[in-house]
C-alpha cells in the first residue's frame, strides 16, 4: 500500500506547482517532493473525487477504482521523490478497468516526460551560466 497525501496543503501544492495530464478516465497531477514526510520510498499518492462525479456512492466507487489503479500502475512505475494526485472524473465510474489502467499509464508517461524536460532544461540553463 502506497503512502497517501492527507493534508489539503499537499493537494494544493500539487495543483499549483506540479505537472498535470488529463485523460478520459483520470486527471493526474505530479510534483517533485523533497519533504521529510514522504514515505519509505519517497512516493505519496492522493485521491480526490468532486461532487460533480455524482452522489456519495458514485464518488466512493470512483475513489476505490482510482486506488486500485494507482496500486497497480504507480506501484510499479512511479518515480521516487514525487507526489501523485489522482482526480476522478465522471467516466472513472463507468470506464472499463483495463481502459482506466491505460489512461493512468498514459498520464504517467506524459507527466514523467514533462518533469524530465523541465529538469533537463533547468540543467542546461544552469550549465550555460
Amino acid at each position: 500500500m502506497l503512502p497517501t497525501l492527507k493534508k489539503r496543503r499537499d493537494f494544493l501544492r500539487a495543483a499549483r506547482s506540479g505537472v498535470k495530464s488529463v485523460t478520459e478516465g483520470v486527471i493526474l497531477q505530479v510534483r517533485p517532493n523533497a519533504d521529510a514526510e514522504t514515505g519509505a520510498d519517497g512516493i505519496r499518492v492522493g485521491f480526490t473525487v468532486s461532487r460533480k462525479v455524482g452522489n456519495a456512492v458514485a464518488r466512493n466507487r470512483a475513489r476505490r477504482r482510482l486506488r486500485a489503479a494507482g496500486e497497480r500502475v504507480l506501484g510499479e512505475r512511479a518515480e521516487r521523490g514525487r507526489d501523485y494526485v489522482l482526480i476522478g472524473r465522471r467516466r472513472t465510474v463507468t470506464r472499463p478497468f483495463a481502459d482506466l489502467l491505460g489512461d493512468l499509464e498514459k498520464a504517467l508517461l506524459r507527466t514523467d516526460a514533462a518533469l524530465s524536460d523541465a529538469k533537463g532544461s533547468a540543467r542546461r540553463t544552469r550549465d550555460r551560466a
